[in-house]
C-alpha cells in the first residue's frame, strides 16, 4: 500500500468514518473518561530543575497547551538545591529556551528529536520532526544575544553530539531502509552541503549512534546489531581528527563504555560486557592501555544494564530480582580508584512498594555529591530524589500530585508468579483496589471473586515493561477492574537468558506465556473469560494477533497499537525500514527454512481461521487496531491488512481501525490529542468487559 494513494487514503479515512459512527454510542462515556483524566493531572506544572554548569534548566506545562516549554535560569555559587519556582509565574530572569506550542504553529504533528545546548551555553540545537517519520529539521538558535546563524540541515536521525569548542557538531543519516548509517560533522555558520562525512556503517545490520561522555572529554560512536558492538571514540576537544576504533566487533559480543577521569587526571575506560558473561560485567582499564581488570562480575539474575560514571562513584543500572534498581558505587582516590570489592562497598537504591521501579533521572553534572533518581510503583506517582552518595540519605525534590484526592493506601500492589508449560516461573505484576484482592495464606495476593481485568504484555527486544504509576489508569481501577503487566519470556524483566528463551527459535515461547498467564488468570478466579481484555503495542501488538490466534476463547476484547501483526511478510522484504536490522531479533525468514517455518506458524496475519479445530466457526475477541500512516517501523498497512481478513474470515468478528493520518509509531503528539485517544480506548475496554460504569 502507498500512503499517497487517493483509493488508501480514501479507504483509510473510511474507516476512521466507521469507527466513529459504531462507537457513537460510548462518547458519554469517552468524555467521561476524558475529563476525569484530566482532572487528575496538574496542567499547570514544571519538572525538577537540573543544575548544569551556570544555569538550572527545567520544563514548564502550561494548562491549555499541548507541549512542554524549556527554559533555564542562572545558577548562583556551588548551591545544588534547586530553585524553588512557582508554576504559574515565569522568573525575571528566566530563559525560554524552546516553546514547543510556538513550534507546532501550523502543524498537526511535532516532535523534537533532538534538543541539546552547546558546552559555552551559547547555542542550542533543535531538531523536530512535523510528520512522525523520525526524520528531523535540525536548527542552531542563539541563547546569548548573538547573531543568529542560518544553519539548517535536513533528514536528520536521532543522535546529536557537541564538540568542546561549540563550533563543531556530529549528527547522523538514515538510509532508505530508515538504518542511522552515518556519521556527519558540521562547523557553525557553515552551509550543510560542505558537512563531512566521518562514518559510514555499510553492514545492513548494524546501525550507528554518536554521545557525549558524562565528563565531557569524549566522543562515543556506538556501532551495533542486536547482537553485536563495537565502539569508537573520538577527543571531544580535537573534532577535526578521525575516529579511534577502542575494541573491533566480534560476533555475539556486547560491549558499551563510560569514560571516567580519575582524582590524578587520567582517563580510564569502564566496559560493560556480555563476554564470559550471561548477564554482563563490569571492567575497568587505563585510557592508555593494559589489561581489563573485572570490578563486578557476572551475577546471573541480576542483569547490569549500563552504568553511569560520576567523579566520585559510578551508578550502575541494574536488575534486581526482576526489578528495576541503581546500584552506587563509591570510587576511591589514590593510584587504584577501583577494588574488587564494588558490590561490597556499593549501595542499592529500590523502591519502598514490591514491585517497585528505580530509574536514573537527568543527572549532567560530572562533579557532584548527589545522584537523581526517579522511584515508582503501580500505586506509587513518580517521584523524583536526590541520593546523597556518601550518607545514603534520599532528598525527596518532587513527587507527582494526583489531583482529586487520589489516597494510596486504597490501592494494593503485588506479584504473581505463574508456572508456564515448560515450568518456568513468569512474573506477573498486579494492581487493584484493596478490596478486590486478599492475601492468602502462602503470601500470594489472590482476587476475592473474578472481576474485569486488563492484561498487558509485550516480550521481545529484552525490553522490560516495568510497573509504574499512571494516574490514566485509575479510571479502570476505580471501576473495579484489575489491571496486570504479564513479564513474559522476550523481555528482559528476568535477566539475558529471558530474552533469549522468547527470540529467534524460540519466539512462540513468549506467546504461550502469555497465554499461560491468561489461563492461570481464569482458573484461579481472577477473573473470567467474557472479563478478560489485553493490550499491547509494536511488538506487543504482534503478541495481541499472536494470542487471539492461540486462545481466541481466553479474551473477550484486543487493543492492538500499531501492532506487528504482518511479520512475516515483513521479514522477507529487505527493503522496508529495520527489517535487515531485526534478522537477529526474529529469524531470516529468507534464508532458513526453519526461520520461514518458525515465522509462518505465529505470525498473526498468517495464521487467521475461519475454523477451530472441531470445525465450528471462529469467532475473535472484539479488536481494536490503530496505526499511524507515516509510522516508519510497523507499515500502517499491517493492521489494515490484518482487520480488513479478520472481517473477511467470518463476518462475526467485530474488528475496528484507527488510523492516526498525520503521525507515525507513537500516535498523536499533543497531550490533550493523546487524552482523548486513551480516553476513547479506555470506552471501548469498560464497555466489553462490563466496568463502563460509574
Amino acid at each position: 500500500m502507498n500512503r499517497d494513494d487517493p483509493e488508501v487514503l480514501s479507504h483509510l479515512g473510511a474507516e476512521n468514518s466507521y469507527l466513529a459512527q459504531e462507537l457513537a454510542y460510548l462518547k458519554p462515556l469517552e468524555n467521561r473518561l476524558y475529563e476525569e483524566i484530566k482532572g487528575r493531572i496538574e496542567e499547570t506544572d514544571i519538572s525538577v530543575p537540573v543544575r548544569r554548569d551556570a544555569w538550572w534548566y527545567f520544563e514548564r506545562t502550561r494548562e491549555g497547551l499541548d507541549y512542554p516549554i524549556s527554559c533555564r535560569v542562572p545558577a548562583s555559587g556551588d548551591d545544588l538545591t534547586p530553585p524553588s519556582i512557582d508554576p504559574a509565574s515565569t522568573l525575571p530572569d528566566e530563559q525560554v529556551i524552546l516553546d514547543e506550542n510556538l513550534e507546532a504553529t501550523g502543524h498537526d504533528f511535532l516532535s523534537v528529536g533532538i534538543l541539546s545546548v552547546s558546552p559555552d551555553d551559547s547555542w542550542v540545537a533543535v531538531g523536530t520532526d512535523f510528520d512522525g517519520n523520525e526524520r528531523h529539521r535540525v536548527t542552531i538558535r542563539p541563547l546569548a544575544g548573538q547573531i543568529p546563524v542560518a544553519d539548517e540541515l535536513h533528514d536528520v536521525y536521532y543522535g546529536f553530539a557537541w564538540a568542546s569548542d561549540s563550533r563543531h557538531f556530529f549528527y547522523t543519516r538514515v538510509d532508505d531502509a530508515m538504518r542511522p548509517w552515518q556519521l556527519w560533522r558540521h562547523e557553525l555558520d557553515t552551509p550543510s552541503g560542505k558537512d563531512v562525512l566521518v562514518f559510514q556503517e555499510d553492514d545492513a545490520q548494524y546501525t550507528v549512534s554518536v554521545g557525549r561522555s558524562r565528563d565531557d572529554a569524549v566522543l562515543v560512536v556506538l556501532v551495533g546489531s542486536s547482537m553485536t558492538t563495537e565502539v569508537h571514540f573520538l577527543r571531544a576537544d580535537q573534532p577535526t581528527v578521525p575516529f579511534t576504533l577502542l575494541e573491533p566487533r566480534r560476533q555475539g559480543i556486547e560491549y558499551g563504555v563510560e569514560h571516567f577521569i580519575d582524582s590524578a587526571g587520567r582517563g580510564w575506560w569502564l566496559k560493560v560486557t556480555n563476554e564470559d558473561a550471561t548477564d554482563f560485567r563490569l571492567l575497568a582499564r587505563l585510557e592508555s592501555g593494559g589489561e581489563w581488570v573485572e570490578l563486578i562480575g557476572d551475577r546471573p539474575g541480576s542483569r547490569i544494564d549500563g552504568i553511569d560514571a560520576f567523579k566520585n562513584f559510578i551508578a550502575v543500572s541494574e536488575r534486581h530480582d526482576g526489578c528495576a534498581a541503581v546500584r552506587i558505587v563509591p570510587v576511591m582516590d589514590g593510584e587504584d580508584p577501583f577494588t574488587t570489592d564494588l558490590i561490597g562497598r556499593s549501595r542499592l537504591v529500590e523502591g519502598d512498594a514490591s514491585p517497585s521501579t528505580v530509574s536514573l533521572s537527568a543527572n549532567i553534572t560530572f562533579d557532584t555529591p548527589l545522584l537523581r533518581v526517579t522511584i515508582t510503583s503501580l500505586v506509587t506517582p513518580m517521584l523524583v530524589a536526590d541520593i546523597v552518595v556518601e550518607t545514603g540519605e534520599t532528598i525527596v525534590r518532587k513527587q507527582q500530585r494526583v489531583l482529586g484526592g487520589y489516597d494510596q493506601s486504597n490501592y494494593v500492589t503485588g506479584r504473581l508468579w505463574v508456572e508456564a508449560s515448560d515450568g518456568a516461573r513468569i512474573p506477573v505484576s498486579v494492581v487493584a483496589r484493596k478490596d478486590l484482592l486478599e492475601v492468602g495464606s502462602n503470601g500470594e495476593l489472590r482476587a476475592k471473586s473474578p472481576s474485569p481485568l486488563l492484561l498487558y504484555g509485550y516480550g521481545s527486544y529484552e525490553i522490560s515493561i516495568d510497573p509504574s504509576f499512571s494516574s490514566l489508569r485509575l479510571s479502570l481501577l476505580d471501576r473495579g477492574v484489575i489491571f496486570a503487566i504479564a513479564h513474559i519470556r522476550g523481555g528482559g524483566e528476568m535477566g539475558r537468558s529471558w530474552y533469549e528463551m522468547g527470540k529467534l527459535a524460540q519466539k512462540p515461547t513468549t506467546f504461550s506465556d502469555f497465554v499461560a498467564v491468561a489461563r492461570h488468570l481464569v482458573s484461579a478466579s481472577w477473573t473470567t473469560p467474557g472479563q478478560l481484555a489485553t493490550r499491547g503495542g509494536s511488538a506487543g501488538g504482534l503478541l495481541m494477533g499472536a494470542v487471539m490466534n492461540l486462545a481466541p476463547e481466553l479474551f473477550r476484547c484486543v487493543v492492538a497499537e500499531v501492532p506487528f501483526v504482518d511479520a512475516l511478510t515483513t521479514m522477507l522484504d529487505a527493503s522496508l525500514p529495520l527489517t535487515v536490522g531485526e534478522w537477529e531479533e526474529w529469524g531470516n525468514p529468507d534464508a532458513s527454512a526453519s526461520a520461514y517455518r518458525t515465522m509462518k506458524g505465529y505470525s498473526p496475519y498468517d495464521n487467521v481461521r475461519a475454523t477451530n479445530d472441531d470445525g465450528s466457526a471462529r469467532v475473535y475477541p472484539h479488536l481494536f487496531a490503530a496505526g499511524g500512516l507515516n509510522d516508519s517501523r510497523v507499515g500502517f498497512w499491517e493492521p489494515a491488512k490484518w482487520v480488513l481478513k479478520l472481517r473477511d474470515t467470518n463476518p462475526a468478528n467485530i474488528a475496528y481501525l484507527k488510523t492516526e493520518m498525520g503521525a507515525g509509531h507513537g500516535g498523536p503528539s499533543g497531550r490533550y490529542e493523546a487524552w482523548r485517544d486513551e480516553a476513547q480506548v479506555l470506552a471501548f475496554m469498560l464497555s466489553e468487559i462490563g466496568a463502563a460504569t460509574p
